[in-house]
């Protein structure tokens, strides 16, 4: 139980003290190379330098939140029922491009299929074939990429 009292008051005091800031010292070596060290008889055996680093970093406590932003009395507002109706119609909206999208996707991957199965003579040049199939990987990536995105907006519509 003692123990245990004095290991508690130890961490008190440890807490309470203010942080212990110890000396760096630079030395160069015969080779060049630079070494640090924080042992001051290590330091002073090889005839290290002690560096100046200034004052220790801290860390600020937490900054205020933002003050909260009024909306002018004037403020143009919309009604439940209008917001509703704009909502449903950029829904739609998103839902007819997201389909044209689709389209387009499975047309350029039904162009790349088919470049992909041409083979170049007789002479088969892997490069110039990768060179060749490039624009249409690109048309894929490129529609692959909308409908992602088109879907994305679609998930935080109301």
């Amino acid at each position: 139980m003692k123990s245990l009292t004095r290991n508690l008051a130890l961490a008190g005091l440890l807490m309470l003290s203010p942080a212990v800031r110890g000396e760096i010292y630079e030395c160069i070596e015969p080779n060049g190379n630079k070494l640090f060290t924080s042992d001051p008889k290590e330091a002073k055996a090889k005839g290290c330098k002690t560096m100046n680093l200034g004052p220790p970093n801290t860390v600020s406590g937490p900054a205020k939140p933002p003050a909260k932003s009024t909306t002018p009395q004037d403020f143009p507002k919309v009604d439940k029922d209008t917001q509703k109706q704009r909502d449903s119609d950029r829904r739609k909206l998103l839902e007819q491009e997201l389909a044209s999208e689709e389209k387009l996707l499975a047309q350029a991957k039904a162009e790349l299929a088919e470049q992909e199965s041409i083979r170049l003579g007789s002479e088969f040049n892997y490069q110039r074939v990768l060179n060749r199939l490039e624009p249409y990987k690109k048309k894929v990536a490129l529609h692959e990429n909308n409908v992602a995105n088109l879907k994305r907006e679609l998930a935080g519509t109301r």
